[in-house]
């Protein structure tokens, strides 16, 4: 997929409305829109990256930033003590489906193993 067909692309550009809860110059964090548990997130890279296979090394310092900003998200949703997932899916049978590097993070209630 193109970058300018790019849900997240569109979403980061602000063409596309959502509940955004971060922003910094390198990410976004947006509640999703069909969520899985009574506390999911959605933290996006600005820079389109497709997916994890497509990660350079010189890109690798994102991936960092990331679980960072995703610290700073449980203390302010208040789920840091009681526990919390961060899930990246990769490709059709890891289950993504927008095609942009993106990490789940949810919590608020006891997560099951496995997943699905």
């Amino acid at each position: 997929m193109e970058k300018e067909e790019c849900l997240f692309c569109k979403i980061i550009k602000k063409e596309i409305p959502s509940e955004m809860l971060y922003e910094d110059d390198k990410v976004i964090v947006i509640k999703d829109i069909s969520p899985q548990a009574p506390i999911h997130v959605i933290i996006i890279p600005k820079q389109h990256i497709a997916d994890l296979n497509c990660l350079k090394q010189d890109e690798s310092p994102i991936i960092g930033h990331i679980y960072m900003v995703a610290k700073k998200i449980v203390q302010t949703l208040g789920i840091a003590e009681n526990g919390y997932r961060i899930v990246s899916n990769c490709g059709e049978q890891g289950g993504q489906t927008v095609q942009h590097i993106h990490f789940h993070l949810l919590g608020g209630r006891m997560l099951k193993w496995p997943p699905g």
